[in-house]
């Protein structure tokens, strides 16, 4: 017999592992961030000890369902984006390695959630991801993971107040490393001459210098992202269920901006407004020392883009005997790996995670039904999250007959704008970058459609950080012009929004869904309070 645990020891969340020992004996076993587990110790009675639902052992590709599935069916697809390693035996290796690992998240964390998407489904939520555009080994830390942490938190603040709804909050984190290319290869000039490697595809598939060696795809990558993976996890769980998250402790996760931006004291005015309900609770006998008021729930996910590191994360559920990807709680599907014939399809159709897909202007209304029918046959609530990215001039002509089509057919999803890929440009210092008052368009855009149609804009997906990068264009907070791009350009892959622009976004969004209701802005012009913006 095998479970796992997790135990709370103030800052941390360890990991254990309970088996029976010879002779009988209990151990439990804890687990560092990694593969393997030492010093194991006798079971003992903890009160904080809670249960997990998976079992540990890996899956058997030859396992396969009535339906044909297998966590390795997708082998025998066509398969776009994967890396081309030269080194077959170090694949197999590092994957055999990777089924040795304890799960990353457990089926019971990925079942709430699930639940908490179907909600959003009816109208009752609404669902923030956001994270950077792609994670790397040397830009981690743990001021890193908590500063975009505590953004995403203040941004979900500000949504809940203002749109008068739960907001579930999903990090791009703990995985999103690897990204698609349009290119397989990257041709550059070095000493007159033109040279072409591999192209960069993220930190757990190459590196960034152009160099063969560093371009050379590397399979154990996965693996030391894997264990990045497991620390990030560990930091998330302390800051969430440690005290981080108290909204007695607003103020406190101000950042430094908050002194001196307008959008920063449209927070405080909010802040002010949250802590007079508080005090009101607190003064008819509401317990604002609960869970509800000083821990949150905060969920992770990626894009599913690495196949193999994918399948040999995914465990059976030993409660319900399903198959769930163990390496997030949610992993989406991208626009270039979608494609009905594609492995990547076929792996998701599979697990029992929450799935998202991300949906272009591209995408005819016949093919998003069959596409639907093909990884949610049974429409079950909750499951697929669409993720739209059109570009703030197409997605009112385009999205329309996709929601349509979708209601017609009575296909339970949820509704998420992506504003950010569709509005990258070059900018006239030849930087990538994405504009501001585009990604407000194309969010205003999505909110229109869904307002005009009756259905719910369930959602917002961003790439962004806390940190005070000068990666896209805009803002009135500290406004980021062309000029500005190369004073903190520091992304890996694409542009994202900095913590100011980010929290800009927030109140944009807050201000639709009022504006939808009929209610008054959240900060009037002549108040007081609100002079400095």
């Amino acid at each position: 017999q095998e479970a796992f645990f997790w135990e709370d020891q103030g800052d941390l969340f360890v990991p254990y592992y309970l088996t029976m020992a010879p002779k009988a004996a209990l151990l439990l076993i804890p687990l560092v961030p990694g593969c393997v587990a030492f010093n194991p110790v006798p079971i003992k009675a903890r009160s904080s000890v809670h249960s997990a639902t998976v079992a540990p052992e890996a899956p058997s590709t030859a396992a396969r369902r009535r339906d044909g599935w297998a966590p390795g069916s997708w082998r025998n697809f066509r398969c776009e984006q994967l890396p081309e390693y030269p080194d077959p035996q170090a694949v197999e290796d590092s994957e055999a390695a990777l089924r040795k690992c304890a799960p990353l998240v457990f089926a019971g964390e990925m079942r709430a959630l699930q639940q908490k998407l179907a909600q959003a489904q009816q109208g009752n939520g609404f669902l923030l991801m956001g994270g950077d555009c792609a994670e790397s080994f040397s830009e981690f830390s743990t001021d890193h993971v908590r500063d975009t942490m505590r953004v995403i938190l203040q941004m979900a603040l500000v949504i809940s107040y203002g749109a008068g709804k739960p907001v579930i909050k999903i990090g791009r984190m703990a995985g999103q490393f690897a990204k698609p290319r349009s290119s397989p290869m990257e041709t550059k000039v070095v000493d007159g001459k033109e040279v072409s490697y591999p192209s960069y595809k993220g930190d757990n598939v190459n590196s960034q210098d152009f160099t063969l060696e560093a371009r050379t795809p590397d399979p154990w990558l996965t693996v030391k992202a894997y264990h990045q993976c497991a620390q990030t996890l560990n930091i998330l769980r302390a800051f969430t269920k440690g005290g981080y998250a108290d909204l007695e402790r607003l103020n406190a996760w101000n950042l430094e901006f908050v002194a001196r931006s307008p959008a920063s004291s449209k927070y405080r005015h909010l802040s002010s407004k949250v802590e007079e309900s508080l005090r009101f609770m607190r003064s008819i006998g509401v317990d604002t020392s609960s869970d509800a008021f000083t821990k949150t729930e905060f969920y992770v996910a990626h894009e599913c883009l690495l196949l193999g590191y994918e399948e040999a994360l995914t465990r059976k559920d030993s409660v319900t005997n399903q198959y769930y990807d163990c390496s997030a709680h949610m992993v989406w599907v991208g626009e270039r790996t979608r494609q009905l014939d594609c492995g990547h399809l076929e792996f998701v159709r599979g697990i029992q995670n929450p799935i998202g897909v991300k949906i272009s202007d591209k995408c005819a209304p016949d093919e998003l039904i069959t596409l639907l029918d093909a990884v949610n046959p049974d429409n079950t609530p909750g499951r697929v999250t669409l993720v739209i990215r059109m570009g703030a001039g197409k997605v009112r002509e385009h999205l329309p007959p996709l929601v349509e089509a979708v209601e017609k057919a009575g296909r339970h999803v949820l509704w998420i704008s992506d504003p950010v890929h569709g509005n990258t440009i070059t900018s006239e210092s030849g930087y990538k970058t994405r504009p501001l008052p585009d990604i407000m368009n194309e969010i205003d855009g999505f909110f229109e459609v869904h307002r005009k149609l009756g259905t719910h804009a369930g959602g917002v997906h961003l790439e962004m950080t806390g940190e005070s990068v000068t990666e896209c264009t805009g803002g009135t907070i500290d406004e980021i012009t062309d000029a500005r791009l190369s004073e903190r350009y520091d992304t890996h892959c694409d542009p994202r929004l900095n913590a100011e622009q980010a929290l800009e976004v927030a109140f944009n969004i807050a201000e639709r869904f009022r504006l939808d209701a009929g209610l008054p802005k959240l900060c009037e012009n002549g108040d007081e309070e609100c002079t400095t913006w």
